[in-house]
């Protein structure tokens, strides 16, 4: 970053300390026992997340027909709001008492109590008794997990069946609590066809929000794809907000699960989170989950008495584990470069902000005569093909962030581009995302005129996002 000079680091925030934030993480697969979550909690609770996404359990929790054991979900949720944290939970997944082919699959995982009427019906019960045994603690329920996908329903995906499944399912979450609110969709985002029939049913007007999730490794399509499940959801009903309920990606190409194989490096997961997060924002999603906390097995295809079926190792956490005999995530839960990272986003994005269009452009041909680089002895980058966003605070500060969405999996990009600006704050500061780094641009990279406009020259340019902020943004 020379010359610029490093003032210091974005300083962490505890959740607890933390008012209110669109960021948040996975804590998922409790259900299945894959990991250990006391050594979890402070960790996590550590990076300033706000929402945390944990999963029902519906197999764990009633192993006796009618008798609900929920001792172990309340540890989690308590543990969780004492740290200061929002837990909003998953409703899955099948259960063995009431279905043999649940029986005969780990976790019983993309089973749906759908295929008899006293599953139905027990599926109903609990619901119920778990949405009124967390009233006041649990706000938001999304209805079951990637319903689309056939790890997840496993007979094979089909919209209106999954539509009525919700209406049913919003009508137990309500029975137990009326404040409660119904999540649909946890959808791959794939298509619209799936979606579209699910809202056939009727479903979307029990919905107040729709879930999606997203694992492409670079995100230039998310703002087309995400724009069009916006349109569909408000033309079935105009109230359903978006939540951005899982992203991420690995540190290893050993890894299992959502794009795996790929050529993946703890650093190109940073970049990755980065990215993404910080195009949520740009989408303004009601909040975005990053998948995961920790590396754990995938756990979605196993078979019950079949112990290889399901040791799929995930790399994606943003704590590194260890793995015992039994798969289960074991030693001492050790940061990634993508947790500094995510505790950069969460001590910068939270309170109020808002989106917002900038008095911020790149310096125009005319002007810059095409500028080179002193630094890089190339040409300066046209900033023409950029992705950047603006946002503001009611103090008035405000913040650019820009990148270029080169390839992850195939670049590693450094340039430098000039920007000009008018009427923002005095007080410039350029921001790291992804290692919280602090600096001053010196006076020599900056043209003032003394009217309220300036130019700064020359400035860093990375394959993630660098934060421009103007006035006290980060609080």
């Amino acid at each position: 970053m020379e010359p610029l000079k490093k003032l210091g680091t974005v300083s962490p925030v505890k959740s607890v300390n933390v008012g209110h934030s669109p960021i948040g993480i996975g804590f998922e697969k409790l259900d299945r026992d894959v990991f250990d979550p006391e050594n979890a909690y402070d960790k996590v609770a550590d990076i300033g997340v706000k929402w945390v996404r944990i999963q029902s359990g519906w197999a764990k929790t009633e192993k006796e027909k009618g008798v609900y054991d929920f001792a172990w979900l309340d540890g989690i949720i308590d543990n969780l709001i004492r740290r200061g944290m929002t837990p909003w939970m998953c409703l899955c997944y099948g259960n063995g008492i009431y279905n043999e082919k649940a029986a005969g699959v780990f976790g019983a995982v993309g089973v749906p109590p759908i295929h008899s009427e006293e599953e139905k019906q027990a599926w109903a019960k609990y619901v119920e008794a778990l949405t009124a045994r967390y009233h006041g603690k649990i706000e938001w329920y999304e209805v079951w997990n990637e319903p689309d996908g056939v790890w997840c329903w496993k007979h094979g995906p089909d919209g209106r069946e999954y539509g009525e499944f919700v209406k049913a399912t919003a009508a137990a979450i309500r029975a137990g609590d009326s404040t409660a609110k119904v999540i649909g969709g946890s959808t791959c985002a794939r298509g619209l066809d799936w979606l579209n029939d699910v809202f056939s049913t009727g479903a979307a007007k029990v919905m107040d929000a729709l879930t999606y999730h997203y694992y492409i490794p670079d995100e230039e399509n998310c703002f087309d794809r995400i724009r069009a499940l916006r349109s569909l959801c408000k033309s079935y009903n105009p109230d359903m907000i978006l939540i951005q309920g899982e992203t991420g990606a690995q540190t290893s190409s050993k890894g299992q699960g959502a794009m795996s194989g790929c050529a993946w490096t703890p650093e190109r997961q940073a970049k990755f989170m980065a990215r993404h997060i910080i195009c949520d924002l740009m989408d303004e999603v009601m909040f975005a989950s990053y998948f995961s906390c920790l590396d754990m097995i995938e756990a979605l295809n196993g078979t019950v008495g079949d112990l290889g079926s399901y040791q799929d190792y995930g790399f994606f956490g943003v704590l590194a584990a260890d793995f015992d005999e039994q798969g289960r995530a074991s030693g001492e839960y050790k940061p990634k470069p993508s947790y500094r990272t995510l505790q950069t986003l969460s001590a910068i994005f939270r309170e109020d902000f808002a989106k917002a269009d900038l008095p911020v452009d790149f310096l125009q041909e005319d002007y810059i005569e095409w500028r080179m680089s002193r630094r890089l002895l190339r040409r300066e980058d046209p900033g023409k093909e950029l992705i950047t966003t603006g946002f503001t605070r009611p103090d008035g500060s405000a913040a650019f962030a820009y990148w270029k969405p080169t390839e992850l999996l195939t670049t590693s990009y450094e340039a430098t581009v000039s920007f000009e600006c008018a009427t923002l704050p005095e007080k410039v500061r350029l921001i790291d995302i992804v290692d919280g780094s602090i600096y001053e641009i010196p006076d020599e990279m900056i043209e003032d005129n003394g009217r309220g406009h300036r130019r700064f020259i020359s400035l860093p340019l990375r394959d993630y996002p660098l934060l421009l902020t103007f006035g006290d943004f980060v609080l």
